[in-house]
């Protein structure tokens, strides 16, 4: 008997020890669990600021792009003039007419010891493998062939009409695109996907083809390739950053003189026109309307489908010039010192209602609430509510309307319930990882399916904690830039609430200050352990926001402000620069750097 309770006690012991030992590792399973998770979380949230970061910015970038277009709407046209003298006197003819300009591309020789692709016209399905092939390679379109391209594309653009009209069937699903910028590796990666263009296979790409990345130039050479071998299944939309304005600012400009030097300006100046002559929009089976940027509450289809589209080479306000008594050029009375420019004068322009129509549908973007509203955050078109796009389409009984213009983490995004679709195309868009690409396929049921990518080099090989540090570190160097070239407007605001000098502020009045300064709607106190120290008790110390970006102390005799200010116009000066400077030289810019130092209050 007592042998018996031994062992069932000893039974009993066991069982406990092994009930203990399960308990323990289930709860340690559940830390380990709540850690994993709690960890995620985290990064997610630092990824989604650093995000929120980088479009903040970009369109901040943008509105203080419109302040600045007529300083380069001047520049570009100035360089312009100087170039048609240079192609004139070296037996080549630009004509300042748009619409009677002649293109003597077979003057130009392509050499026995070119090793690109060849194209002969018409083109072919085998022309545009072999250029696929030569570009993924990175090899260079000889000149000559590009400046044929874009003759035969603009005759065919010629042609098309403001808004497109597709259809689609069961067998000839339709494949729609959004903003690429330049990334040429999306663009090679959604035709390994889906399948190259085809009469059975057609494509709509919406735009905002350049700028930012670094092929935008073979982007359109494709593209406009297969417009030319399938312009009836191949569609494109006019972008917001079809624009040469804004391509002198965002890189396209620069990428074109860099790579085609000689013939650089000549393939600008037509690629000017052309963007001008892209349709505007597009019409999938009278029932899904697509376009760049979205619509406004005074968005006329009608009126749309009229207007002389090829008259807006730019959305951009262009500038009024004056002159003074020397005949002297100016702009916003600064004197620019180039009198034989005296009466240039843009391309004729469209009346201000037909601009906003056009402005409307590339730079508007949908939002939650109710209304149609000024885009502030991006200084142009409008912010438009579901009722505002509930009325669009029941106008033209429509079904959907399908735009690109904005940055999706998951490459598209659905608003107003489901009827607006965002279609963003362009992969590690700010950073390599930040985010997803994707594309449309609709078949005439007209219900979308998504398919999303992600263009992979290193991202592949790297632990998702080192892509959310690399993305986090670039938005906050970036912000950190921008919180310094304000420096002297935020430590003037930051004095009125430090009363006693102390240096010190509390958080809430911190993130007032930042945010009415820069005005760029970020969670200021999630980012406060980023950006600034903090004291014991919690007071913010204000002056280290610019310890990041100090500099060595400026001279005696240079004004205080002129390194913030050269700073926040870093950019603009480098567009100026590589304008003025047309041989590459970097002459001109060391020149003014040392009058500058010899005279710096006079230059400032």
């Amino acid at each position: 008997m007592e042998c018996t309770i031994s062992t069932m006690g000893c039974n009993a012991s066991a069982d406990y020890s092994k009930h203990k030992y399960n308990e323990t590792a289930i709860k340690a399973t559940v830390l380990i669990q709540r850690w994993y998770r709690c960890k995620r979380a985290q990064l997610e949230v630092r990824r989604r600021y650093s995000l929120t970061i980088f479009e903040s910015i970009e369109y901040a970038d943008e509105q203080e792009q419109t302040q600045l277009s007529n300083f380069f709407t001047f520049m570009l046209e100035h360089r312009v003039h100087r170039g048609e003298v240079a192609h004139t006197s070296s037996g080549s003819h630009v004509s300042p007419d748009a619409d009677s300009y002649v293109i003597e591309y077979e003057k130009i020789d392509v050499p026995d010891s070119y090793r690109g692709p060849r194209l002969s016209f018409p083109l072919n399905i085998a022309h545009a493998k072999a250029l696929l092939n030569a570009l993924k390679n990175r090899q260079l379109l000889h000149p000559r062939y590009v400046l044929q391209l874009l003759h035969e594309t603009r005759r065919l653009l010629k042609e098309k009409p403001n808004i497109t009209h597709v259809s689609v069937s069961y067998f000839k699903e339709i494949t729609i695109c959004g903003d690429l910028h330049g990334n040429l590796d999306d663009l090679l990666l959604v035709f390994h996907k889906n399948g190259l263009p085809s009469e059975i296979n057609p494509y709509v790409f919406n735009g905002d083809f350049v700028d930012r990345g670094k092929n935008s130039m073979e982007i359109l050479i494709i593209l406009f390739v297969f417009l030319l071998i399938y312009p009836n299944d191949f569609h494109l939309n006019r972008g917001n950053h079809e624009d040469y304005i804004l391509n002198m600012k965002y890189g396209f400009t620069k990428e074109v003189l860099k790579k085609y030097k000689v013939h650089g300006m000549t393939i600008l100046y037509h690629l000017r026109d052309i963007f001008s002559w892209l349709p505007l929009a597009t019409l999938v089976n009278n029932k899904v309307l697509i376009v760049h940027g979205g619509i406004s509450d005074t968005t006329d289809l009608d009126s749309l489908n009229l207007l002389e589209r090829n008259k807006l080479k730019t959305l951009m306000k262009l500038p009024k010039l004056e002159t003074d008594r020397k005949n002297q050029v100016k702009i916003q009375g600064i004197p620019l010192g180039y009198p034989e420019l005296s009466q240039w004068s843009s391309h004729p322009e469209l009346t201000e209602e037909e601009r906003k129509q056009v402005l409307d549908i590339l730079w508007s973007d949908p939002k939650k609430q109710h209304g149609c509203n000024l885009n502030r955050r991006r200084g142009a078109g409008c912010c438009f509510g579901p009722d505002t796009t509930e009325q669009l389409l029941k106008k033209y009984n429509l079904k959907m309307l399908i735009r690109s213009h904005e940055f999706k983490l998951n490459g598209y995004d659905l608003t107003h319930d489901g009827k607006v679709i965002t279609i963003f195309s362009a992969s590690n868009y700010y950073e390599e990882g930040s985010n997803r690409g994707a594309y449309i396929r609709m078949n005439p049921d007209l219900v979308p399916r998504f398919v999303q990518y992600q263009v992979c080099t290193s991202t592949g090989k790297r632990k998702n904690w080192e892509r959310v540090k690399t993305i986090e570190q670039s938005a906050l160097q970036t912000l950190q830039e921008r919180i310094f070239v304000h420096k002297q407007k935020l430590m003037d605001t930051f004095a009125k609430y430090d009363c006693n000098n102390t240096g010190r502020i509390s958080v809430s009045d911190w993130a007032a200050v930042m945010e009415s300064v820069l005005q760029l709607k970020l969670p200021w106190r999630t980012l406060k352990s980023r950006l600034v120290k903090t004291d014991p008790d919690g007071n913010v110390d204000y002056m280290s926001c610019f310890y990041y970006m100090d500099t060595a102390r400026p001279m005696h005799q240079v004004q205080p402000t002129l390194v913030e200010t050269l700073c926040k116009y870093r950019k603009d000066l480098q567009v100026i620069f590589n304008i003025i400077d047309e041989d590459e030289s970097e002459l001109y810019l060391n020149c003014e750097i040392k009058k500058s130092q010899r005279s710096p209050a006079k230059q400032v």
